[in-house]
């Protein structure tokens, strides 16, 4: 994903809110290794899984809508029980659209997905608390079925198929024709590309398929980290992002960065580069990870209590 690396590269050349501590970074990885570092493999409890059509759509419709899973300010926060659990954030997302297709909603019919309507769409999700952004998320649904009835006769595995085994291409496909993939930004009049949720889909694809059928992609090695709000959180635990005294004001203290924001940029562009530099560091280690792969380990990293003591920066926005 050379355009994501080489356009936040830019930013980190002219950085003033978010740094990286190398040194901190060989610290952390030394730790993780000492740990015995593993890829998280794919989660079947939470996704579903058909290893058909229906699998496809389904992670392309999750990939979607995943974003900004945090309340605002004062609100509960968005849980739901799912067999005997009560799951948030993505799996909360990840097993609702599971339960959805698993007791009988078409929800990964194109034509249902263009009808959509917003009150449905919350009785799909349910729970309890306030998931934001919900009239996006409806938006962004409509568009995908429309747009798959349109191009791909409303099959979401004949777009996959029309990438020929290409991330690059797949998240080309994506951007260009549905704007809610648009992940772009302007820093100091430099356009910026991080196509996070675009990137996802393919990274969710190799997963849920273990890198077969429509997760076999030749150029998988492309992919860089997903930009998101909580591999900075863990970044930040262990040393390696140093934030400004006003950027680490407002993340300590909930202020909201504006979405493309210089702040919010730099964050995010950080994240990218910082994978790639324990990317690169780890092989001079020993140990031959992909971005997408320490993307997964940071992700699952952040799951875990010790990892949110600091908060996450807080962006209203749908790309993450």
């Amino acid at each position: 994903m050379n355009k994501v690396l080489k356009s936040t590269r830019h930013v980190t050349k002219r950085i003033q809110q978010v740094t990286i501590d190398k040194q901190a970074l060989v610290d952390f990885l030394r730790k993780l290794i000492e740990d015995g570092i593993e890829i998280p493999s794919w989660n079947y409890d939470y996704h579903f899984f058909d290893g058909g059509h229906k699998t496809v759509a389904y992670l392309l419709i999750l990939d979607s809508i995943n974003f900004c899973f945090w309340p605002n300010p004062g609100a509960e926060k968005w849980e739901v029980q799912y067999k005997s659990e009560t799951l948030s954030g993505y799996y909360a997302l990840a097993a609702s659209l599971k339960k959805a297709i698993e007791s009988g909603i078409s929800i990964t019919d194109a034509h249902y997905l263009s009808e959509l309507n917003l009150s449905t769409l919350k009785q799909i999700l349910g729970g309890k608390g306030e998931l934001q952004l919900m009239e996006e998320r409806i938006r962004i649904l409509n568009e995908l079925g429309a747009f798959l009835i349109s191009r791909y006769n409303g099959e979401a595995n004949r777009l996959v198929e029309a990438a020929e085994n290409s991330t690059l291409k797949l998240v080309e496909l994506l951007v260009e024709n549905l704007h809610s993939f648009r992940d772009e930004a302007e820093y100091y009049d430099t356009k910026i590309y991080f196509y996070k949720r675009a990137q996802i889909f393919a990274a969710d694809l190799y997963g849920a398929f273990a890198g077969k059928d429509w997760g076999f992609f030749k150029d998988i090695d492309n992919l860089t980290a997903f930009a998101d709000y909580k591999l900075p959180q863990v970044l930040r635990h262990v040393g390696v992002f140093q934030y400004s005294p006003s950027l680490e004001h407002k993340v300590d203290n909930n202020i909201l960065l504006d979405p493309g924001s210089p702040e919010e940029i730099e964050i995010r562009a950080n994240t990218i580069w910082a994978v790639e530099l324990i990317r690169l560091q780890l092989k001079r280690m020993g140990r031959n990870l992909r971005a997408f792969e320490i993307d997964w380990i940071l992700w699952n990293l952040g799951q875990q209590r010790k990892f949110k003591e600091k908060p996450y920066h807080r962006t209203v926005t749908i790309y993450y």
